[in-house]
């Protein structure tokens, strides 16, 4: 075996074995588009269904797999082949689906626009000080009214991650010194 091939192995099964440690149930970086999104949908319903997740907890972590992948595919920065206003491109980031003791940690991780952090931000805060039931109302409102202005879905996806999650959601914003016009966003829901 060559050096290379050696250390290709050992790269590998230090991920394999950090996954296993981690129990990563689903991990994908790369790009996401529509069709990747759906086929990454089945693999994830069928592997939840065969782990034996309960039916309710199951549709919350579908619901929210669904949310932080439509979340890479409409607002990722980092577009492949196409401009960044482009809605039917590949966009760049990652979703991780991990268990520990009967919960499940969703990470989402994808570069935004500098200038949509502090949005991001004023849309995600006041949704960590929420009860259920004024995420539950909010959603309803949320339901009946205008598309946000910036928005490429009906502004749910957060209220939606909040709903479902079991602790409130956690976020931060990296910059990128490569590259300041874009911030790393991360999303953390646990469910």
């Amino acid at each position: 075996m060559t050096n290379l091939l050696r250390a290709i192995e050992d790269h590998d099964m230090s991920f394999f074995d950090l996954a296993q440690q981690r129990n990563v149930i689903f991990y994908h970086m790369g790009y996401f588009s529509h069709s990747v999104v759906s086929a990454m949908a089945e693999v994830v319903k069928l592997q939840l269904e065969v782990s034996g997740v309960s039916g309710p907890t199951r549709r919350k972590l579908f619901s929210s797999f669904i949310e932080l992948s439509q979340n890479i595919v409409h607002y990722s920065v980092d577009a492949l082949g196409v401009s960044a206003e482009d809605d039917t491109g590949l966009r760049h980031g990652a979703v991780c689906i991990s268990a520990e003791n009967n919960r499940f940690t969703m990470l989402c991780a994808n570069p935004v626009a500098s200038g949509e952090v502090e949005r991001l931000r004023a849309n995600l805060e006041p949704l960590r000080g929420m009860s259920v039931e004024e995420i539950k109302q909010a959603y309803k409102v949320s339901l009946r009214a205008e598309t946000p202005e910036g928005s490429k879905g009906a502004g749910l996806g957060f209220l939606t991650m909040a709903r479902d999650a079991s602790e409130p959601l956690e976020y931060s914003f990296q910059p990128r010194p490569q590259d300041p016009e874009t911030t790393l966003f991360c999303l953390k829901a646990t469910i």
